[in-house]
């Protein structure tokens, strides 16, 4: 593993963690609200490893990036566009699959919206939001932990994490892996996450313009990002194919890695071979 530090969109100061053959085609892995790098653990430190160049970042405000107080800083899709722009610069990116879960998704659009998706060799979408705001496209349970997680209350904040957990990583999660998610959920400030959340927006005309190979990966239990979300995303983007996954909550990645990592593995050999 090596760690960088990338200066990203308005001069931030972004972690940056690779594993893997650095002569391998590369996966950019973008994480989700209030998460870190770390949610890909189970892709980072796997068979994917092998064969491809993993590289994985902590958003803006989360994990060891730098968190600026100014709302601005995460309201401005340029700076977030300009993020992953930045690392795919530094760090000498070829033709890279972006990996976007949740959050991540409506990132990957900032970038295409500004950047255009020529230097990609594909996008898989995970439970991916491409629409912010008022949509039935966003579950209601987001919304019910949301209000606590964005509680300046230590108390308040802490209960809502806890039970938010559950329903984003599956109800089998382990004793350890819940400490872990955890931990690294708390450190995001609350403020970050409102500030998140404040953002209006609509990539429908961005999923229109996409020319590059795209797979749409949900499980078909979540709550939080609802599988309707993924049937818009196939219904704008002419490049988009799908696989549902059946009982599974908001993270395939996580719920079911073997099959994710097998699915994700395959999505970019083709892609890189067209």
């Amino acid at each position: 593993m090596k760690s960088h530090e990338v200066t990203g969109g308005g001069g931030l100061k972004l972690h940056v963690r690779e594993w893997g053959n650095e002569n391998a085609p590369p996966l950019l892995f973008i994480h989700g609200w209030s998460q870190s790098h770390l949610s890909w653990v189970r892709q980072c430190e796997s068979a994917l490893a092998d064969e491809f160049r993993i590289i994985a970042f902590d958003l803006r405000g989360h994990g060891m990036s730098e968190a600026p107080a100014a709302e601005e800083r995460y309201t401005n899709g340029d700076e977030w566009a300009d993020d992953v722009a930045a690392i795919l610069n530094e760090l000498s990116l070829v033709r890279p699959v972006i990996v976007g879960s949740s959050y991540g998704g409506c990132i990957i659009a900032d970038y295409v919206r500004k950047h255009g998706d020529r230097k990609l060799a594909g996008i898989n979408f995970v439970a991916a939001a491409v629409i912010l705001g008022k949509t039935p496209l966003i579950g209601p349970a987001f919304f019910e932990h949301a209000r606590g997680a964005c509680s300046d209350d230590l108390p308040t904040n802490i209960a809502a994490m806890r039970s938010f957990i559950p329903v984003c990583f599956g109800p089998s999660i382990s004793a350890e892996d819940f400490e872990t998610v955890l931990a690294y959920n708390m450190v995001v400030r609350p403020t970050v996450r409102r500030y998140l959340l404040k953002r209006s927006v609509d990539f429908t005309e961005i999923l229109e313009r996409v020319s590059v190979p795209v797979l749409v990966s949900h499980g078909r239990a979540d709550t939080l990002v609802l599988p309707a979300m993924s049937d818009h995303i196939l219904n704008h983007c002419k490049t988009a194919i799908v696989s549902w996954y059946d009982g599974v909550h908001h993270a395939p990645f996580f719920e079911e890695p073997a099959r994710f990592n097998g699915e994700l593995a395959e999505f970019a050999r083709t892609a890189n071979n067209r």
